[in-house]
């Protein structure tokens, strides 16, 4: 049978009854139940090192994968043979891993599964990063200036070498996204390791250690744009927030975007369904761009198509809880055959009033340097927040023991405020951390909320280099909280709480800037 469809063709109408979610984590949980709101059944796919892991059992039925590690859920002939063996009907691929490979969704339609995301010819286009410049240069939107195909070191020196004094390049993998394989150099000294270790980045991540190299923007926001597609027309859901990152890896994400000049909003959205229509996108995808944080408040203010994903973002939820939309609903529903018109997006919905914040609970700290290193351990406690517009996306619980291997993300703490805007939504997320209890193994969550509690956060006076240039001060006050808690938690502080009762215990709190519990 064909493996793709012409440019233009919506998916044949075939309706899902069983999907394999290959996948894991928290993605594959958070597919499991919008499948079951459906009716759609659901078997869940996982490595012989994670059948403790919570995502088996959040399926319908599990079946075991016979490899350890990443390995396990990158080997396509498993995931398919696994499919049939399971009368499933379709797979959904989640996100990382196989989601953006044309290869694996051709194999999967030539087995007779519906693939959950875009055609392949769309995967293939966006999956090669040069072939995805070179299609946003046809449709004239802006890219930085760079190579467009994989480059040699020696070329990357010329190209570092024309940008002038003071001129920098981002080295970036041919393949794949995430913000693996990408290193600023902003010194031709540190090109040659820069570039050893990119590549070696590259080849470990996406199977490939070819590179490419663009100008550096110095102060640039991330903003990214949410498209969906039939097939025969797109439309966006508006754009996120993601420029707090560490080492180019997200750490909280906001939609919409703060402090956009009106006409510079048009113009992203503008490019970014351009880039869609002329795909023939059919399902998901998101289009990111690099804007100038300084002209950011400017109509006139530069902006660079950075990368397309075509698959559902980590961050995917901040959409959803402004919108009120269920992009993994739109996904299974866009596979099975359904036009946007039918799902009443025959043009981009209205932006709504709110905000909604996402911020990342990891398996890890930080150093000084700003390096993250993962952390593993048996999880003692694992109890999170609930409330009115408080949303938790997690895989975790007490007694499972977590391990080195994937990817350290454990939980996606989402808030959404009706007014307020950013500063009401990153005061409501740090609360919400506040209340986060996860013990026997180290996370993030100290640090998120001393990320939100900045002034310059809540201000959106941020770039994709705040978090290095700040983890200093970032770090000095988690130490800070570190020796509070160490000091509330002390025989001698408990002792003082009991004779002065409940009062000197909410006089402690109100003395901590971050509400740390």
């Amino acid at each position: 049978m064909p493996t793709d469809a012409p440019a233009g063709a919506r998916p044949p109408a075939r309706p899902i009854r069983r999907l394999l979610i290959a996948n894991r984590g928290e993605i594959a949980i958070r597919i499991a139940r919008t499948a079951a709101e459906l009716g759609i059944e659901t078997v869940a796919v996982y490595s012989r090192d994670e059948a403790a892991a919570l995502h088996p059992r959040k399926a319908d039925a599990a079946h075991a994968l016979e490899a350890d590690g990443p390995a396990a859920y990158l080997d396509a002939d498993a995931l398919i043979a696994a499919a049939r063996e399971n009368a499933c009907d379709a797979i959904h691929p989640g996100y990382g891993f196989l989601s953006e490979r044309a290869d694996f969704a051709r194999a999967c339609i030539e087995a007779g599964l519906v693939f959950v995301g875009p055609a392949p010819r769309t995967l293939d286009l966006f999956g090669d990063k040069a072939a995805a410049r070179a299609h946003a240069i046809r449709c004239g939107v802006p890219v930085l200036s760079g190579t467009d195909r994989a480059t040699t070191l020696e070329e990357a020196r010329a190209f570092l070498a024309r940008q002038g004094a003071g001129g920098a390049v981002m080295l970036k993998a041919l393949a794949g996204g995430g913000g693996r394989g990408m290193r600023p150099v902003t010194d031709a000294a540190q090109l040659d390791d820069a570039w050893a270790r990119c590549a070696s980045e590259a080849q470990a991540a996406f199977g490939s250690d070819a590179l490419y190299v663009e100008r550096l923007l110095p102060r640039a926001r991330h903003i990214e744009v949410q498209v969906a597609g039939d097939g025969a027309g797109a439309v966006h859901l508006w754009e996120r927030e993601c420029s707090l990152q560490r080492q180019r890896q997200k750490l909280v994400e906001i939609a919409p975007a703060p402090g956009l000049a009106p006409n510079l909003r048009d113009r992203l959205l503008a490019s970014a369904l351009k880039l869609a229509r002329e795909a023939g996108l059919s399902n998901l995808a998101t289009v990111e761009f690099l804007v100038d944080a300084d002209g950011a408040g400017r109509n006139d203010g530069e902006f660079a198509f950075v990368e397309a994903n075509a698959r559902l973002q980590v961050e995917h939820t901040v959409t959803e809880e402004l919108l009120g939309l269920d992009l993994v609903r739109l996904q299974l529903q866009i596979a099975a055959g359904a036009s946007l018109a039918q799902l009443g997006l025959a043009r981009s919905p209205a932006l709504v009033a709110g905000c909604a914040l996402q911020a990342r609970i990891n398996l890890e700290t930080m150093a000084e340097d700003g390096t993250a290193r993962p952390a593993a351990g048996t999880i003692t406690a694992y109890e999170l927040p609930s409330g009115r517009g408080i949303r938790v996306d997690g895989c975790g619980y007490a007694g499972w023991r977590t391990g080195l291997r994937f990817d350290s993300l454990l939980a996606k703490l989402i808030v959404r405020v009706d007014a307020g805007g950013l500063p009401q939504a990153a005061a409501k997320a740090q609360r919400a951390l506040a209340e986060c209890r996860i013990e026997g193994v180290a996370t993030n969550v100290p640090f998120l909320q001393a990320l939100l509690a900045h002034a310059d956060v809540r201000a959106a006076r941020v770039s994709t280099r705040f978090v290095d240039e700040h983890v200093g001060e970032l770090l000095a006050q988690v130490d800070g909280l570190a020796r509070r808690r160490y000091v509330e938690a002390s025989p001698q502080a408990e002792a003082a709480g009991s004779a002065g009762g409940r009062r000197a215990g909410a006089r402690a709190l109100g003395d901590d800037p971050l509400g740390v519990l």
